[in-house]
């Protein structure tokens, strides 16, 4: 099994980074329906204003080839939009676990 990792930095006011952080949530959680590959997704929004990064997912697939398989969907991409305009930045970390 492969842990997906990722976490955002966001742009904006408290406010604003917060507005996006929710539909990106949202849009997150409905990927195990739609992409056959993701066994798991948990979606977390940092409650703790004296870190800097807004939002942090785990997403669980079989194999480290399926990363790129739900990468590339188009449901991920349309999620993976949301984030347009509002991104600093992205940290990501994938690796196999039993």
């Amino acid at each position: 099994m492969v842990k997906h990792i990722v976490t955002f930095k966001l742009l904006g006011s408290n406010e604003e980074r917060r507005a996006v952080a929710e539909k990106f949530k949202a849009a997150l959680l409905e990927l195990p329906a739609k992409i056959d590959v993701l066994d798991y997704m948990e979606v977390g929004i940092n409650d703790n204003p004296n870190e800097d990064w807004d939002v942090v997912l785990t997403a669980i697939v079989k194999r480290m080839e399926d990363v790129a398989v739900y990468a590339n969907h188009p449901a991920h991409v349309a999620a993976a939009g949301l984030l347009a305009g509002h991104k600093e930045a992205r940290a990501c970390v994938d690796y196999y676990f039993e």
